[in-house]
């Protein structure tokens, strides 16, 4: 028997149905996240820790909101502790805006880089704009994002020149090395 049908058939047992909480998860970003991920913030900070010039699609003025992992742990937890009949979907994101040209000069500026910005075609299906809607989160969970951008980016930035220090390939390690050899 499958775990689901264990769980259903206990549930039986003792009367209940099981109960699905739903966070729709928007936006987030920090430690541990793959450095291929596909994601605007891990691309532009692997890119600059490399040394390699920023990508950005279109003319860099499309917003997008950037919620830190423990905001987001945070409010999941949240969604754990709510009464059953809470059930979501709740957005779980950051509704402060940035556009995708301020994070990347922000990212340029963190990671000491020389890296310029390279403008790409935008792809057709690319929205506009991103932010959530996160009155549910409030008002259901009490919950806000209280990280703000600078702050997780500096976190963030420093698991990635850890990681590519380790492979080799952050530029920021080696003008550490090389400044403190100085």
């Amino acid at each position: 028997m499958s775990a689901p049908d264990r769980r259903a058939k206990l549930d039986r047992a003792h009367g209940e149905l099981s109960i699905r909480r739903q966070c729709a998860m928007l936006g987030h970003y920090g430690p541990r996240m793959h450095p291929h991920d596909g994601r605007v913030v891990s691309n532009f900070i692997v890119q600059a820790l490399k040394g390699e010039d920023i990508t950005i699609y279109g003319d860099g003025s499309q917003s997008r909101s950037f919620c830190y992992v423990d905001d987001l742990v945070e409010a999941m937890f949240r969604m754990m502790a709510t009464p059953r009949d809470v059930t979501g979907p709740i957005n779980i994101g950051n509704p402060n805006e940035f556009t995708i040209l301020e994070l990347a000069k922000l990212v340029i500026a963190m990671t000491l880089t020389k890296a310029k910005i390279k403008f790409e075609p935008l792809p057709s299906d690319d929205p506009r704009q991103r932010q959530p809607d996160i009155s549910k989160a409030k008002a259901v969970l009490g919950w806000e994002p209280t990280t703000q951008l600078r702050e997780g980016l500096a976190k963030t930035i420093d698991y990635f020149d850890k990681m590519l220090s380790k492979e080799g390939t952050s530029a920021l390690a080696r003008r550490r090395i090389k400044i403190a050899s100085i």
